[in-house]
């Protein structure tokens, strides 16, 4: 019958055997909550499971423990309790959340004048997430957030861009005063110990303020006899992944059981310090107390600040244990062969250190202990400025899902990121977990480096490609950390600049880099190494006259290193700096080794030399008055080790 002209649909009864049946039973759920509920597996550390066993008491014991550990990180130092922490995020709203404070004298009651605002309040603990738990975190709460369309997290950092080095403080006490290098050239300023309580009281006050905060317990040092643990306590999700990338990332097991902290930062970035404070000189300060083992940040939500500040520490603790700290990249060869390689922006650290056919055991900070090398971190922090997938490869793979963009541009559309753009900043990174890099050597680890490269950019032209070192020499270069930049102007003139940083990273030492270079050479020689100055700058004239070295040129001398050809090469040593020099090197144009032979101009030459060789001497004045031991011998030693003329 039809209806409004159709015909009448009849539906056929099918047979069993004619169709198979492949629909499934619904969901056990009445709302599209309880749907939700079902989605998410409750594990993990921030929402641990705990059965009423004897398992589970364990278990809620240690968890309690966690929490305690946590609120007392973030006590004030006036106040009798650490806040009220809870783990979670606030936004899911347990039920009945199980409260936890730590008290700081055996769980006596506060007086009620003490009770502030905040103490009546829950801090919710965001505790050790992961990155895709972070990702939600940052896109739904921080401005400036976006998924790439490599899968990579962009963020922003603020107002700063880069590290603030003239806010950074030490705290100078009857130790440090003794310990650490202060004065003329040194990168610690000081601060008394009432200061930075004053900085860390405002710190605690303004991240217990807030609704939740977020807390990493990681690790530092690859070396499980040297490891550090460290806690950082942060407002920003950001902040959280870049830690969770930079730092080693602990096992469950190892989380579980990592009790209190060694050191701990307290990362309160997005709130300023007081300006009228004693010793400040900006709305931004970073503190370090090496006896409280703490870091407080105030007034810059970069996040470099803290991977360094953690890279101070490091410079400060490991010579206590005859370790030397190092800011250098390290690879290692199939047979074993490890090789450390100095080197300032510019000079190619990061291109001649990531080989595809060695290991990479790091990209930036490592130990030098009894046992071998370490890697101090647990990823990688680079530079993003004009990078293509044609000259960095590796690091072009490695900005995927997980990976910290900072203050780089994309497109509002296809979210594909534009590396050439400087539009926030020429300062833009990436951060990453070394896993992400495929030739990389987990664990991090390796045995004592049997060559130690210093590269130096040199734009005068005058450093000859590669030279081998006597320890004397090593030590000079060292502490020297040369390398030259080119400054142009409006005009279009460009001339070199000499750039000097002690041990190739002036800004993270603690010690006088005397101390690092003598314990370098001590090591360099108890194990065998041998040290080159490799120039990957200019030759044949200085910029704009003379030509940049061959990519291709140093890499074949890079490859000789590691494989002991330039060891069995005949040597002639330069004038002035009285570096060795090898008259051949196969795959290397001979006329290029000596650097006078490249020039055309002799007189101009040896005229740069000079210059070079005075702003070297110029430079290594503020090191001449140190003394290492009874005598001045060392000093002496590596003095006359530089340029003679």
């Amino acid at each position: 019958m039809a209806f409004n002209g159709l015909p009448k649909i009849e539906t056929q009864k099918l047979e069993e055997e004619i169709c198979h049946d492949d629909s499934v039973a619904p969901v056990k759920a009445q709302t599209v909550d309880e749907l939700h509920s079902l989605q998410l597996k409750k594990s993990g550390p921030n929402t641990p499971i705990i059965q009423q066993t004897a398992f589970g008491a364990e278990a809620a014991d240690k968890n309690k423990q966690q929490l305690q550990s946590i609120s007392a990180s973030l006590a004030s130092l006036t106040r009798e309790t650490g806040p009220k922490v809870v783990k979670g995020d606030p936004a899911k709203q347990p039920e009945t959340p199980k409260v936890v404070h730590a008290s700081q004298k055996h769980q006596q009651t506060p007086a009620f004048s003490n009770i502030t605002d905040s103490a009546l309040k829950f801090t919710h603990i965001l505790y050790n997430l992961s990155p895709a738990e972070l990702y939600e975190q940052a896109i739904q709460y921080e401005k400036g957030s976006f998924i790439t369309s490599s899968g990579a997290l962009a963020t922003l950092s603020g107002a700063k861009t880069g590290r603030s080095p003239r806010d950074k403080r030490v705290v100078k006490d009857d130790t440090t005063s003794e310990e650490l290098w202060w004065g003329k050239g040194s990168p610690n300023i000081e601060m008394d110990e009432q200061t930075f309580l004053v900085n860390r009281e405002r710190a605690v006050d303004y991240l217990c303020s807030l609704e939740k905060v977020f807390v990493n317990d990681q690790f530092l040092n690859w070396d499980p006899n040297n490891k550090l643990k460290v806690r950082i306590v942060s407002a920003r999700a950001y902040h959280s992944l870049f830690m969770h990338n930079m730092c080693i990332r602990p096992t469950p097991e190892e989380l579980e059981n990592f009790g209190a902290p060694d050191f701990t930062i307290y990362n309160a970035g997005k709130f300023p310090c007081n300006r009228y404070t004693h010793y400040m000189t900006s709305s931004t300060s970073i503190d370090l107390n090496l006896a409280r083992r703490e870091m407080v940040i105030l007034g810059t939500q970069y996040a470099g600040e803290m991977k360094k500040g953690l890279f101070s520490l490091m410079h400060y603790l490991m010579p206590k244990r005859q370790i030397l700290s190092l800011h250098s990249g390290c690879n290692m060869g199939k047979d074993g062969d490890v090789a450390l390689f100095f080197g300032l922006s510019g000079t190619g650290k990061t291109t001649l250190s990531t080989d595809h056919n060695r290991y990479l055991i790091g990209d930036d900070e490592h130990c030098w202990s009894g046992h071998g090398v370490s890697n101090i971190e647990g990823g990688c922090y680079a530079k993003c400025i004009d990078l293509s997938r044609e000259k960095e490869p590796d690091i072009w793979n490695a900005i995927k899902f997980g990976t910290v963009l900072e203050n780089v541009v994309f497109d509002e559309h296809t979210r594909e990121v534009d590396y050439t753009d400087k539009s926030v900043t020429e300062n833009t990174r990436a951060a990453y977990p070394i896993e992400y890099i495929p030739n990389a050597k987990i664990p991090c680890v390796g045995p004592h480096p049997k060559n130690v490269i210093l590269l130096a950019c040199d734009a005068f032209g005058v450093l000859p490609p590669v030279s081998k070192l006597n320890l004397a020499q090593t030590m000079y270069h060292f502490i020297s950390g040369y390398t030259a930049l080119v400054a142009g102007t409006e005009e279009g003139i460009k001339e070199p600049t000499a750039t000097f940083s002690a041990c190739f990273g002036a800004a993270f030492i603690m010690l006088h880099p005397t101390r690092y270079a003598a314990m370098l050479a001590e090591k360099m020689q108890k194990h065998g190494a041998t040290a080159w100055l490799v120039n990957t700058g200019w030759s044949g004239g200085s910029y704009g006259t003379g030509s940049r070295i061959k990519l291709a040129y140093t890499r074949k001398i890079i490859d000789a290193i590691h494989s002991g050809e330039l060891l069995n090469a005949n040597y002639t040593k330069t004038e002035v700096f009285g570096l060795e020099i090898p008259t051949e090197l196969g795959g290397v144009p001979s006329e290029i080794l000596d650097p006078v032979n490249a020039w055309p101009d002799k007189g101009a030459y040896k005229e740069t030399l000079l210059k070079l060789g005075g702003l070297f001497r110029k430079n290594f004045e503020v090191f001449t008055n140190y003394k290492i031991g009874a005598d001045n011998n060392l000093t002496e030693e590596i003095l006359a080790a530089g340029p003679n003329f």
